[in-house]
C-alpha cells in the first residue's frame, strides 16, 4: 500500500471516443483512484479540510480561481461552491500537441492559488482543502446531464437557495459557449 504521498501509475494507450485519436490513460491511486484521459470531460469534487465551512468571501474567492484559466487550460460547464465543497465539470484542453493539461495540474492550481488567497480574504489560517479529490471520466450524454442537475441543484438540497440561479457561489457555461 502506497504511503499518503506515494503514487502508483498505470499508463495505458487507448483510443478516445471524445477526441477521435489514441490516448494516453492515466490511472493513479493514492487513497482514491485517479483516471486521466486527455480530452475528457469529468465531474469533480473536493472538500475543505476536515469539513470546515468556508465563509461567502472565501467561497467568492474559490469561484474565481476556479474560473481564473476557464477557456484557456480547461472548460469548466458548471460549477458550485458550497460552505464546504465544490462540485464541477470541467474539460482540460490541448496544453500542446497531442498534450492535454492534466486534471491533477489543474486541480493543484486551483486548490494551490485557492489557498494562498483565502487567507487575505478571510481570517482562516491553516490548511484549506484535503489532499485528495474525487474525480469520475464522464462516459456519455446522459451521464453528463445527470452530473450537471446534480451540481445546479445541491445549493436547493443544502437549503442555501430556492433555485440554483439565486446561489450566489453556482455557475454554469452560457448556452451560446456550450457544446458537447
Amino acid at each position: 500500500m502506497p504511503t499518503p504521498h506515494e503514487y502508483l501509475y498505470l499508463t495505458r494507450n487507448i483510443f478516445s471516443v471524445n477526441s477521435g485519436k489514441e490516448q494516453k490513460l492515466k490511472i493513479t491511486h493514492r487513497d482514491l483512484p485517479h483516471w486521466e484521459l486527455g480530452s475528457s470531460i469529468y465531474f469533480v469534487t473536493f472538500n475543505t479540510w476536515e469539513k470546515s465551512e468556508l465563509s461567502p468571501d472565501a467561497r467568492q474567492a474559490i469561484l474565481e480561481s476556479c474560473l481564473f484559466f476557464d477557456q484557456e487550460r480547461y472548460q469548466i460547464f458548471t460549477m458550485v461552491v458550497m460552505p464546504d465543497h465544490v462540485h464541477m465539470l470541467i474539460q482540460p484542453w490541448v496544453k500542446s500537441k497531442n498534450e492535454y493539461w492534466t486534471l491533477s495540474s489543474i486541480m493543484k492550481s486551483i486548490k494551490g492559488y485557492s489557498a494562498k488567497i483565502i487567507p487575505k480574504v478571510t481570517n482562516h489560517l491553516g490548511i484549506v482543502w484535503q489532499d485528495e479529490r474525487y474525480d469520475r471520466i464522464v462516459r456519455d450524454e446522459e451521464e453528463f446531464q445527470n452530473f450537471w442537475q446534480y451540481i445546479r441543484q445541491n445549493p436547493v438540497k443544502a437549503g442555501l437557495s430556492e433555485i440554483p440561479e439565486d446561489y450566489p457561489f453556482f455557475w454554469q457555461i452560457s448556452s451560446e459557449n456550450f457544446y458537447f
